[in-house]
């Protein structure tokens, strides 16, 4: 028999550390090592029983599951999953704790008395224990800083041709860091960018106002209709799909509530399904981090509709989940660590206005 994950639950309720462990219990493939009631009491036990993954609730007395984050991602770096809420609090500090270095979060549900609800958040921690289980714990320094990352290699000014491009991107776990280290690599003369994240609501919008002021380039939620301007964000909201459309006045956001597509709404597939058709070669296409195969197909559509596509590497992915499926399907047209994917968005672009002017001098 294979060896089972080892989990160590901390809340401060013990009606929810009683339910955490069952649904944990009920794995097949996991198990609780320990439970604790505040980072005092976990400290002690993680030193003991080393687990695979922590389940580290945020709002706790005397230590706050933030602060007991980072010392953990400082000290003794593992596989953490945040146990959030669904509120405007819940979410900046849940987003905090992504920086920090945890994998992924579970939000608990609204409604404890809730067969549904709970069953929702029960699938929610197993997906996610096992995601951690196997992903690649991120130390605290790598967290945000708040300041812009260094510029591209190549000159940030981009012609014509590039502006009126579209970059489209799509992550999931561990995307957090990487669109925000993408994001700020970037000069302002960019294209507009799409970006699919997996997030539910209130997250995407507090995500979007984060990285507004995190990097150059002005970051929203998108709304129905917004028309794209080069050096702007848009990214899809929690429980939509973001698909990229033409109005009157040139490239315009779509949202929709249509099925969930690989399991997710937001679905990056249907984002890039739409670049491919509006944009054709005019765009580039980039997979970052994330669970599962969503993207894929799309980015090898944009691929063969004659976009330039970019996937991160393996070293570089919390997971290596959604940019392996990209590249096994031979959808990524280069592969790079995430450090470097800023600086080959820009080279795209460039190439792509480069072939633009060639074009021209011919006529």
């Amino acid at each position: 028999m294979a060896t089972r994950i080892r989990v160590i639950v901390v809340d401060d309720s013990q009606v929810m550390r009683e339910m955490i462990a069952q649904i944990v219990n009920a794995q097949p493939d996991m198990v609780v090592a320990a439970t604790a009631q505040d980072p005092y009491d976990a400290r002690e036990k993680i030193k003991a029983l080393s687990p695979d993954v922590v389940l580290l609730d945020i709002e706790m007395p005397r230590m706050d599951g933030l602060t007991f984050l980072e010392k953990i991602m400082r000290l003794r770096p593992m596989p953490v999953v945040m146990v959030s809420t669904l509120t405007v609090a819940g979410g900046e500090a849940t987003l905090r704790a992504l920086e920090l270095g945890a994998v992924d979060f579970v939000t608990k549900p609204v409604m404890r008395n809730s067969n549904d609800l709970i069953m929702e958040f029960a699938a929610d921690i197993a997906s996610k224990v096992r995601i951690a289980a196997a992903a690649a714990p991120r130390i605290a320094s790598r967290g945000w800083t708040g300041a812009a990352s260094v510029a591209p290699r190549v000159p940030a000014t981009l012609g014509v041709a590039a502006r009126n491009a579209v970059i489209a991107i799509g992550a999931s776990t561990g995307g957090i860091e990487a669109i925000t280290k993408v994001l700020q690599g970037l000069p302002e003369s960019v294209p507009p960018v799409l970006i699919v994240q997996h997030l539910p609501q209130p997250f995407t919008r507090l995500f979007a106002g984060r990285l507004n002021t995190m990097c150059a380039l002005k970051v929203k939620e998108a709304s129905q209709g917004d028309i794209l301007h080069p050096g702007h964000v848009y990214i899809a909201p929690g429980n939509q799909h973001l698909k990229l459309g033409r109005g009157v006045s040139g490239w315009v956001t779509l949202l929709n509530d249509d099925p969930l597509l690989n399991g997710h709404r937001p679905a990056a597939d249907h984002l890039f399904d739409s670049v491919a058709l509006q944009a054709g070669r005019y765009a580039v296409g980039v997979i970052l981090s994330g669970m599962g195969a969503d993207g894929a197909a799309g980015l090898l559509r944009m691929k063969q509709a004659g976009a330039m596509t970019i996937g991160q590497d393996a070293a570089s992915c919390v997971v290596y989940g959604m940019p392996r499926a990209a590249y096994e399907l031979g959808a990524v047209g280069k592969q790079v660590a995430l450090d470097a994917v800023a600086n080959e968005i820009v080279v795209c672009l460039q190439s792509l206005e480069n072939l633009t002017s060639n074009k021209l001098r011919r006529i």
